[in-house]
Order: C-alpha cells, then sequence, then structure tokens
C-alpha cells in the first residue's frame, strides 16, 4: 500500500507519490476528473473505484490503486487545510484576546499607579499631622484645619486615572481562561447605584453586534418594552433615538422600573461601533416625563457598547451598564436586590455576552449547537416562558390582571386574568390544542418567601429532581386538561400519588448556564374519571443557575403544560420558582435563624437592631439568603372562579410548607463538617451527652463505641463516627433529641429540625413491629441488636441498614436518660 503521499502542482497536472518511491503523473484533465469524482464519492470502495474508472474514459488507463492513493491524499490534503484554517481562526482569537488582556493590564496598571500615588501623599499628610502635634499649638482647630487644607493631592501623576467615566469606578475582575471565554468582567464597590462592565470576542461583525444589542428584548429576560418614540439623524452618520423602557421587578414584593433614555448610534474612523445611552430627564434641562402607574422611575448613567472589529473576523466588543435602581422604594429586605452590581452583571451584562455567543456559534457550527436544528425556534420558547412568568410575577393591569379578595392571610396572592389577549391573542378561539371557549380565564396564585442557609442551586435542583416532593400530580393532571379544547372537573388537593416522572433534555445553552427539557409524568389518566386527560402529562420547562460554583447567580425553574403534539404557537401558561440570592453582609437582612424559612411579608419592618444581629449571625455562620418568588397559574372556567381560588390558594400555601421542609432539610448544620465541629462556649451539655452514650455502650455491649485519637474530644469523635447515631427521647411518642453528622444525613434533615422527627416516622411497617415487640427488651436488659432493613428519611427515601443497635443512655444517677440508636452501614436505596 502507500508509503507516503503527496500531492503537488506541475504545468497544471499533479503528481503522486507511491509506496514503491516512484511518482504517478497526472494530467490537468485526469485532475479535474478526479476531482470531480472525489466531491461525488470521497470514499469510494474498491468496487465502486472500478465503475467510476470505467464511467470515465480519461481515466481508463490510470490503475485502481492509483486511484485509491490519490484519493487518500486528497482527503489527507483537505484535512489539512481544515485544521490550518480552524488553527488561523483561534490564533485570531488568542491575538484578540491578548489585546483585550494588554489592555485591561494597561489600564489596571494606570489605576494601581494612581492609588500608590494617593497612599504616598496621605502618608506624607499623616507624618506632617503627626509632627505638627508635637508642636506648642495643639488646638484642635488647628490641626483639622490644616488636615482640610492638604487633604486632596493637587498634582495627581498624568497617567494615573483609569479610562472612562464609568469604568473608572469598577474593580474586581474575573478573566475566563481560552479562546472561547467570555473574556473579563468587573462589577462596581463604590460607585452611586450598581454598575458593571465586561469585554470580550465573539465571531459577528459590528453591524450585527450592534443590532442584537440595541433589540434588548430578544436577550434581556428582564425587559418588559422598548418603545423607540423618536430617531433623529445626526451630521457624522449617526443616530439619536428617544426610547421609554420598562423592566420587571424580579419579585411579588416591589414595582417595576422604568427609564426615559437617550440612545446614540456612531461608527467611528477605524470601523468601531458606538451605542451611548442615558436617562433623560429634568436635570439635564430635558422634559419632565410623565410617571407610569406601577413603576418606580428609575436613573440610566452613562452606559453603553464599544464594538471595535477584530483583525480576521468578530469583534471585542465592551460593555458599561450603571443604573440608580432608587431602593428606598422597596421594603428593606429586598433592597440587596437594587444595591447589588454582581445581580447586574449576572442578569444584564454576562447576558448580553452569552447571547451574543450564542448567536456566534449558532452561525459558525449550526451542526453542533445547543439548541438543536431549530435554535430561533426554541429561543423564542424560552423567551415566551420566561416573559409568561415575568407577567404573573408582576401582575400588571395593563396586561388584564385584576387582584381578588384575600381570605386575610397575606402570605399568598391571587389575580386573575380574562382578557384575550392573555389567551395569546392570535390564537383565541383556537381549538385544537389550545383554549376552549368556556375556558377563557387564568387565575395566578402567587407568593414570595426569605430562605435563610440554603444554596438557590441547590434548593433548585431538588425542585426539578424530585418534584414528587412538592406538585399535586392531580393538578398537574387538571392543569394539562385545562389546555385542552372541552371543560375538566376541578382537582382537590392531595399529597403523593405520583406515576412516575421522566426529563427528557430539548436544548442548552453553550455554556450550560439554562437548559430546556420536557418533563413526561407518567400514568396519570387514573386521577379523573373522564377521558380529557391522557395517560401521561408533558410538561415544558426552563431551568437555569443550577451551578454551586456560580457566585451570585439567581436560579429559575419555570415550566407549563403541553399537548404531544406540540406546536410553535401553542398558547403557554408558565408557573415554577425563582430563588435570586441577597447580599449576605447587607444590614438589611432580619436576625432569624440562618436554618429558617420565613414569608418574607413577616421581615419587611426589619428594624436597626435585628439586622445587626443578622448581620453578626451571618458573618460567624456563613449563611445564605436569598428570597424565592413562587407563581403558580391556573386555567378555568368562568363560573368556576371561587372554587379555583380556593384550591390555588390552598395549593400554593402547601407549596410554600413543602419548601420550607425541603430547605430544612438541605440546610448546612450549624455542626457541619464545613465549619468544623466546636460547642458554644458555657454549653456543656453536648459534651455531656456523648460522654454517657460512650460509656453506656461500654457497659451494656462490653466494647467501646469509639476509638481513642489522643486528645480528640469524645463529642468530636462521636460527630464524626461513620455509623447513624441518634438519640430519642423517653416519651410515649419518641422524638429524635440528638444525631451526629451521619444521623443528619441518613434523615435528610438539621439539627434545627430533628425534634420534628418522630422515632415510628423512620421505620417501615416490618421495623415498626420489630421495634414494639422489642422494645421492652430494650428497657429491660438495656440493649437489643436488631437485624438489618430499611427505614425512611424525613424526605421520605429509604434507606437501607446492615444492622442496627439500641441502647439505654444511662446519665450519672445511672438513671434512664434516652434511647440511641447506631444504624451500621446505611445507604439510600
Amino acid at each position: 500500500m502507500m508509503a507516503v503521499s503527496s500531492g503537488s502542482k506541475e504545468g497544471g497536472g499533479s503528481k503522486v507519490l507511491m509506496d514503491n518511491g516512484k511518482y504517478v503523473r497526472y494530467t490537468p484533465e485526469q485532475v479535474e476528473a478526479l476531482e470531480r469524482l472525489y466531491h461525488e464519492c470521497p470514499k469510494p470502495s474498491s468496487l465502486r473505484r472500478q465503475q467510476l474508472i470505467r464511467d470515465c474514459p480519461i481515466l481508463s488507463n490510470i490503475e485502481p490503486k492509483q486511484i485509491k492513493v490519490w484519493f487518500q491524499n486528497r482527503r489527507c490534503r483537505e484535512k489539512q487545510r481544515k485544521e490550518a484554517s480552524r488553527l488561523q481562526a483561534v490564533n485570531r482569537k488568542l491575538t484578540a484576546m491578548n489585546k483585550l488582556l494588554m489592555e485591561e493590564n494597561d489600564r489596571l496598571q494606570k489605576q494601581v499607579s494612581h492609588l500608590v500615588y494617593e497612599n504616598t501623599f496621605f502618608r506624607q499628610h499623616t507624618q506632617q499631622n503627626q509632627a505638627a502635634l508635637a508642636t506648642t499649638d495643639t488646638s484642635c482647630e488647628s490641626v483639622v484645619t490644616s488636615g482640610q487644607r492638604n487633604l486632596t493631592p493637587q498634582h495627581p501623576p498624568r497617567d494615573a486615572s483609569p479610562a472612562g467615566v464609568v469604568v473608572g469606578v469598577l474593580s474586581g475582575c474575573y478573566v475566563a481562561p481560552g479562546p472561547d471565554s467570555i473574556g473579563i468582567v468587573a462589577i462596581s464597590h463604590g460607585c452611586p447605584g450598581v454598575a458593571a462592565r465586561a469585554c470580550g470576542l465573539v465571531g459577528l461583525e459590528p453591524a450585527r453586534v450592534a443590532e442584537i444589542l440595541k433589540d434588548r428584548l430578544s436577550w434581556y429576560r428582564d425587559c418588559r418594552t422598548v418603545d423607540v418614540l423618536n430617531v433623529m439623524s445626526t451630521g457624522n452618520g449617526g443616530t439619536i433615538e428617544l426610547l421609554y423602557m420598562q423592566l420587571y421587578a424580579p419579585t411579588t414584593l416591589a414595582p417595576g422600573r422604568d427609564f426615559w433614555l437617550l440612545r446614540y448610534t456612531s461608527l467611528l474612523e477605524d470601523g468601531s461601533l458606538v451605542v451611548c445611552e442615558r436617562s433623560l430627564n429634568n436635570t439635564q434641562n430635558g422634559p419632565a416625563m410623565p410617571a407610569v402607574q406601577h413603576f418606580v422611575r428609575a436613573d440610566m448613567m452613562p452606559s453603553g457598547y464599544l464594538i471595535r472589529p477584530c483583525e480576521g473576523g468578530g469583534s471585542i466588543i465592551h460593555i458599561v451598564d450603571h443604573m440608580i435602581l432608587e431602593p428606598w422604594s422597596v421594603p428593606e429586605v429586598l433592597r440587596p436586590l437594587y444595591e447589588s452590581s454582581m445581580l447586574l452583571a449576572q442578569r444584564t451584562t454576562m447576558a448580553a455576552l452569552r447571547h451574543l455567543r450564542q448567536i456566534s456559534q449558532e452561525v459558525s457550527q449550526p451542526s453542533v449547537t445547543g439548541w438543536g436544528r431549530r435554535p430561533a425556534a426554541l429561543r423564542a420558547l424560552s423567551q415566551r416562558l420566561s416573559k409568561g412568568f415575568n407577567e404573573a410575577v408582576n401582575g400588571f393591569t395593563d396586561d388584564g390582571w385584576s387582584l381578588l379578595e384575600s381570605d386575610g392571610i397575606d402570605d399568598v396572592t391571587l389575580l386573575v386574568n380574562s382578557s384575550p389577549s392573555k389567551m395569546m391573542g392570535a390564537n383565541l378561539g383556537y381549538n385544537g390544542g389550545g383554549f376552549a371557549s368556556v375556558t377563557s380565564s387564568v387565575l395566578c396564585a402567587k407568593a414570595s418567601m426569605l430562605l435563610q442557609n440554603v444554596p438557590p442551586a441547590i434548593l433548585l435542583r431538588f425542585l426539578r429532581e424530585h418534584r414528587s416532593e412538592w406538585a399535586d400530580s392531580s393538578i398537574d393532571a387538571y392543569s394539562a386538561a385545562a389546555i385542552k379544547a372541552g371543560p375538566c372537573n376541578l382537582p382537590g388537593v392531595r399529597a403523593g400519588g405520583f406515576g412516575g416522572q421522566v426529563i427528557l433534555p430539548l436544548a442548552h445553552t453553550i455554556e450550560h448556564e439554562e437548559f430546556m427539557e420536557v418533563i413526561k409524568l407518567e400514568n396519570m389518566g387514573y386521577y379523573r374519571d373522564d377521558m380529557t386527560i391522557p395517560g401521561d402529562v408533558f410538561l415544558l420547562q426552563l431551568c437555569s443557575g443550577v451551578d454551586e460554583n456560580a457566585v451570585g447567580t439567581s436560579a429559575e425553574l419555570i415550566f407549563a403544560p403541553i399537548d404531544a403534539s406540540f406546536s410553535d404557537d401553542a398558547p403557554i401558561l408558565p408557573s415554577g420558582f425563582r430563588i435570586i440570592p441577597l447580599d449576605s453582609t447587607s444590614a438589611s437582612l432580619d436576625a432569624a435563624s440562618p436554618n429558617r424559612t420565613l414569608d418574607l411579608a413577616s421581615a419587611l419592618e426589619v428594624g436597626t437592631a435585628g439586622s445587626k444581629a443578622g448581620g453578626e449571625n451571618s458573618s460567624h455562620s456563613g449563611s445564605t439568603k436569598s428570597v424565592m418568588t413562587i407563581a403558580f397559574q391556573f386555567a378555568f372556567e368562568v363560573h368556576l372562579q371561587d372554587n379555583i381560588a380556593t384550591m390555588a390558594r390552598q395549593y400554593v400555601r402547601s407549596i410554600i410548607a413543602s419548601v420550607q421542609r425541603v430547605s430544612l432539610a438541605l440546610s448546612p448544620s450549624r455542626f457541619g463538617s464545613q465549619n468544623a465541629f466546636h460547642l458554644p462556649p458555657g454549653t456543656p451539655e453536648a459534651q455531656t451527652l456523648a460522654r454517657w452514650i460512650s460509656s453506656s455502650y461500654r457497659f451494656y455491649l462490653g466494647v467501646e463505641l469509639l476509638k481513642s485519637e489522643g486528645s480528640e474530644p469524645i463529642l468530636k469523635s462521636l460527630w464524626h463516627h461513620t455509623d447513624a447515631v441518634l438519640c430519642c427521647s423517653l416519651k410515649a411518642l419518641p422524638v429524635f433529641t440528638f444525631a451526629n453528622q451521619a444521623g443528619l444525613d441518613m434523615l435528610e434533615t438539621t439539627l434545627v429540625a430533628l425534634q420534628d422527627i418522630t422515632l415510628e416516622k423512620i421505620f417501615d411497617d416490618n421495623g415498626k413491629k420489630t421495634l414494639c415487640s422489642e422494645f421492652p427488651q430494650i428497657m429491660q436488659q438495656g440493649f437489643m441488636c436488631i437485624q438489618g432493613g430499611i427505614c425512611l428519611s424525613s424526605m421520605g427515601r429509604p434507606v437501607s441498614y446492615e444492622r442496627a443497635v439500641a441502647w439505654k443512655v444511662l446519665n450519672e444517677e445511672e438513671t434512664a436518660h434516652c434511647i440511641c440508636f447506631m444504624f451500621i452501614n446505611w445507604s439510600f436505596v
């Protein structure tokens, strides 16, 4: 066969080196024929090559082996060209990114130079004040006056100031490695309002980038509307636009924001595009814009985009976002959401870059994009899910929402919408998978709650993977039936009964920060007596923010029932959860226990004292706080409004209770391994209990429970014991009073919630029978060995154990204090 092959053009022909060391030369006509055959069939079989030769007379004098070598050589050259093209593209990206990093490094060096100069100046100023104190003139007025005269440097270095008005106040840069990285992201720590900036590289031309960024509705999920009210041309070919923009509120407890903006777009001499935006208000001698109901007027400081062409294609983008969101207008506990530059960077600045990279990837590599064959259609679906959820959370009257009377408890808000626009406008009267004429109204039940010490990503991932822990299958079946033609019966709220959940991946973004999937709920048909509900129910679901390593990221789980033959224009009623982290060091957070979840409405009037305590607690325990917003929508028949309102209120309250229970189970224990084990000073009860448990085990079973680790405290050894150790009270209905880390993990709970779990709840039927029959033996003999079996965690998950031991725990007076159980070699089934 071929040893070495190479191709070259000589006099319009080509030659190929065979394995015998001889060259075979081809005429230009033969090369043209071979190229044509190669494009028709790049990898022909032996029989196919012979057929090709027969069909092409000009190749009749060439041996099949020579043609085989030519085809192999041709494929090698094509691979080389593709690889060279790919390497050149990567090199262009690396060159552009290196240029970007060099510019950022230069800016940071200037900023450091400025800070060093200021530091030197203030050192000199301090030394002068100290020298002044040593003189005879020691009056406070003299020293203070001197300090005021020399407080500011008079001659800073020329290159000390950072470039740009807003860019100069940003710090805290993040650089993602690699040619496909986002680039550099920075957030502010000292400027008025919130500000963030980013720069990165995308494979789109500047004009296309500007077009995408200016179309905020296509990528900015928090944007409700952008109206261009007037457009004027400038002398240099630019444009000035008058805009009115509205932003959704992220929670149910604060109004949305709106802006009156001037936007200037201009093309620079080097081919760069500049898009500048700023609020228009009467402070700049502009007209007084009228206030809009249900919105708070916010200000956009100088912001915008600088889009520079990149050598070899693509663009380098600089984005600056700087807003004053008027945090005074929201409850104190929510102010961190409006004072967080991190949140602005995540939901606005980085969202723009991610959208650009998604579009760029779809254009350059349409076959490998995570959004499948129809990326634009899938993005439109995700946008509809997000927009529908935001509409439900905000409930604007101009969207047709009206508030229903409360039942006296303000934890759940009910709204109803009977406007035709809610039925998706163009789909009005569409009965083939759409709303029937009798199903002409939608009810929304929504609430917000404060979560403490529960990472949003972990909680949201649990809600996604364990739907049966919080959802009612009969209501899922009702929601699925409501989007079909014909009436359906009103469900009753009941727990459990899930037939099974299957997650079918549909699409994801490039960085996997957001993904869409179809949830198949199996065997649901038996929940209704009529035949309008199919055996399986399908939900279209959008999930984001499940990465625990992404700091400050909000998490969302939004879903809507769909028909199996789902079409792009079918109606969608999104429901779901949104969890946004709050700044745990903010003085506005409440002082409640970090292991509790609270109704947010009860924390709106937190005072200064409570805030201080909460801040101190957060700093020592490392707790995290976030706000969860819940909104569920139900289509219903007009005459069933009262009944559906009662059902919806009860259902959302049951979901709130489930989320609280799950949050308690998922929150890290105060004695968790991450914080290292330590006891609060002055409370030796836990140490004493650990000593009683160890000595009683030795007394009854004759062996040591804990291996001595030198001077390691008994409590620490017990806490880190590999088997689950749990203590329960000696009451008619025993409840757990203590557990080590393995015991808390087995029960999927915390020390705070442990006392709500009774002993009988963790055993199955066989375990309960064994426990009832053998419990007197424990009290009489002092201990008992239990054969392996199955118990249940607080979340209802089965746990198998190889065997268990129970013994009485005696105090110093040798009276029974409690019963201790140890489950050996346990694991979740």
